[in-house]
């Protein structure tokens, strides 16, 4: 608060006034928008795949969801460690801890052929994983794009 003395012109008395000074807490909010400005994309991951887009309604997602990723150079990465396909069922095993009924979100790049993507379905079975989701781009439903 900020206060200042001003005479009063009737009785000639000094009296106070009394007001917010509020810059120091827009220069605060500025300083915390930028912030959050650079740091909001560092929370995104950063594994480069072009995903197919897909007309299914998006299901809801769990609050740590385990992502698998199938590169265009058909490399493996489990959320955002590049993991070899020997030490495939350690890592997925570390990630979930243990648990098998953990659903696995699967993004395979659009130019991996589909007996790839089988070969790591057929990964993710041989270590008892046998919740699987497919991610894909969100488009228009081929009905919406008609008109109908």
């Amino acid at each position: 608060m900020a206060g200042s003395l001003n005479r009063n012109s009737e009785s000639g008395e000094l009296e106070e006034t009394h007001e917010i000074n509020v810059t120091p807490f827009i220069d605060v909010m500025l300083v915390l928008l930028i912030i959050f400005m650079i740091a909001a994309p560092l929370a995104t991951v950063d594994v480069a795949v072009d995903l197919p887009g897909s007309t299914a309604a998006p299901t809801e997602r769990p609050a740590d969801p385990v992502y698998l990723t199938l590169r265009q150079d058909l490399s493996l990465v489990l959320g955002e460690m590049p993991v070899s396909r020997d030490a495939f069922s350690a890592a997925l095993a570390n990630v979930t801890d243990g648990n098998p009924e953990t659903r696995i979100f699967v993004r395979a790049d659009q130019a991996v052929a589909y007996g790839e993507l089988m070969n790591v379905m057929n990964l993710l079975r041989d270590a008892g994983y046998l919740k699987v989701a497919l991610v894909g781009l969100e488009t228009a439903s081929p009905a919406a794009l008609s008109g109908q």
